[in-house]
């Protein structure tokens, strides 16, 4: 069984956040990190390779992004995963969800080459552009059934069923392999690497590819071919002092509510 988890490697919240000239992510200049979300798509497939002892289970971390990315990469190998593969190309530098998705379905057909890929993993969304909608992408791109937002994951043979909770209600959602499954924070809490995982990550296989290693032209990518642009960033001004509102005379309630239909927060 062969198992691709699609990792993202996003700025550190916790950092200094900037723009580049062009109003793209500063990605190169910042401290970066795997996204939190995608370890639970981590955790999830090292799950399923658990629970197939029997059976012989490959997990692939798969990231598109700058040489720095390795350390995303290399997160998800001390966590467990068997082999990684990073795409690193000037070019991509800029690229939305369409042109993310491109290369990400190139390079899972790239793996796929020599062992079919039988699931494809992501996280609900990363956690710089909360965007959601690579998963179906990917599965729209790759001709495969999807089941997405999964909770609650069980596989039996080629099967996979998932719970799935809205606001609303509860879903259970089955497909048959091979298809593409997104997950969610509420899977359970993901692994953190030990010393022995972060010792045998040294020795894993990792690659990197190319644009041309993928058959993808650069033109295809990056900002230029963008669907959507900023067109202005500003910086987040900085804090002012609260406003008090005394009630001396028994008016602060009328004064807290005028304030607060002043602001539009009621």
């Amino acid at each position: 069984m062969n198992i691709v988890v699609c990792v993202k490697y996003v700025p550190d919240a916790t950092a200094d956040r900037q723009f580049e000239s062009d109003n793209t992510v500063d990605r190169v200049g910042v401290d970066g990190l795997l996204s939190e979300l995608d370890e639970y798509a981590i955790e999830q497939a090292l799950q399923i390779r658990e629970k197939r002892a029997d059976e012989d289970v490959s997990v692939t971390a798969l990231c598109v992004g700058p040489e720095k990315a390795t350390d995303a990469v290399r997160k998800a190998l001390q966590m467990g995963a068997d082999k990684g593969v990073l795409v690193s190309d000037e070019a991509i530098a800029g690229s939305d969800y369409v042109a993310t998705s491109l290369v990400l379905a190139k390079a899972i057909e790239k793996i796929g080459a020599e062992s079919a890929v039988d699931l494809v993993v992501c996280g609900m969304a990363s956690t710089d552009a909360s965007g959601s909608v690579i998963p179906a992408m990917l599965a729209e791109r790759l001709n495969l059934p999807q089941v997405t937002f999964a909770s609650v994951i069980e596989t039996q043979g080629d099967q996979v069923r998932i719970k799935r909770d809205s606001d609303t209600a509860t879903e259970v959602i089955g497909g048959t392999m091979p298809l593409v499954l997104s997950v969610t924070d509420q899977t359970g809490e993901a692994r953190y690497p030990s010393f022995k995982g972060i010792m045998a990550a040294k020795k894993k296989p990792m690659e990197t590819y190319s644009l041309g290693d993928l058959g993808v032209e650069a033109d295809q990518v990056g900002l230029s071919v963008a669907w959507s642009e900023v067109l202005e960033t500003q910086a987040r001004p900085p804090r002012t002092a609260g406003e008090i509102v005394t009630d001396e005379d028994g008016s602060g309630a009328t004064a807290l509510t005028e304030f607060l239909v002043s602001k539009k927060f009621v």
